[in-house]
């Protein structure tokens, strides 16, 4: 059973830097496409990173040069380093799996998700 685990969120201020982790069971990410989600209060989900099965990566725009994702096959783990922290950064950050791991992983349609892990940055 495909299953994802997110830790790391936290109180941090702005500038400041966390690191969100991605943990999975039941498959090994090395096939697969992950993403990070994350829902600031009243708005819509909005995708913040993916990396894919051949590690190539997307940012979006207002994080890019802030934030990093990466994975760790071994540790069948996936973290996205945050730096840089704005108050705009607050939200609930998901993250998310397909097996269509090559393809590009910001227009996948993930099916597996995880709890979420919240993310809140003071001014």
């Amino acid at each position: 059973q495909v299953h994802l685990v997110e830790s790391g969120g936290g109180l941090a201020q702005s500038g400041g830097s966390l690191r969100l982790s991605c943990a999975a069971s039941g498959f090994s990410l090395d096939y697969y496409a992950i993403a990070w989600f994350r829902q600031a209060p009243g708005k819509e989900r909005e995708i913040v990173s993916c990396i894919n099965s051949a590690d190539a990566t997307y940012y979006v725009d207002s994080v890019k040069g802030r934030f990093a994702i990466s994975r760790a096959n071994a540790e069948n783990t996936v973290y996205l380093q945050m730096d840089s922290l704005k108050p705009e950064d607050t939200a609930v950050y998901y993250c998310a799996t397909d097996e269509r791991g090559g393809s590009a992983c910001e227009w996948i349609p993930y099916e597996t998700w995880g709890q979420g892990t919240r993310v809140t940055v003071s001014s």
